[in-house]
């Protein structure tokens, strides 16, 4: 049996997020003033829109209104996807980011940042952008090289439809 809030939480929400074709990707439990804040956070290989927010979030009230998992007392629940700049924790993040920039904490130390091409069980295969008008270069990390990743937003990137056109 689990023992901490949030598992027990994930226990009872992610039968009804799996149900949807959607990830569970994170649950926080904090504390506002004297309010509480259940953070229910939810992905796919697709993304999410706000109509499978909205939802999600519907299913998840009644769900936890039948529960006692969060106690007694009043809370706000808010669900929402990952957010532009997510951290790259697991196989599946990676595999999504492909064709993303990222920005890689090496555990040698150091950071490089380079665009995701192809993922595999072992590692990524990077482009690594050129400097100073040099032509960008191919590189591998294995996932044991890579300490932290996260996406960095671009605001300027052209789309790949837009460059074949």
């Amino acid at each position: 049996m689990s023992t901490t809030q949030s598992e027990r939480l994930r226990e009872l929400l992610e039968p009804l997020v799996s149900s949807k074709e959607l990830d569970l990707e994170e649950i926080e439990v904090a504390s506002v003033g004297r309010k509480r804040v259940l953070r229910v956070v939810i992905d796919s290989d697709d993304g999410v829109d706000l109509d499978q927010i909205a939802e999600v979030s519907r299913e998840l009230s009644e769900k936890l209104d039948e529960s006692d998992a969060m106690g007694e007392g009043e809370y706000t629940l808010e669900v929402g996807s990952p957010g532009a700049e997510r951290p790259l924790t697991e196989h599946r993040h990676y595999l999504r980011a492909v064709g993303r920039l990222v920005k890689f904490q090496l555990t040698e130390g150091g950071e490089l940042i380079a665009r995701i091409l192809e993922v595999d069980d072992e590692g990524v295969d990077l482009e690594v952008p050129g400097v100073k008008g040099r032509k960008p270069t191919a590189r591998r990390l294995t996932f044991d090289e890579i300490a932290k990743a996260r996406v960095e937003v671009e605001f300027n990137r052209k789309d790949k439809k837009e460059e074949e056109a």
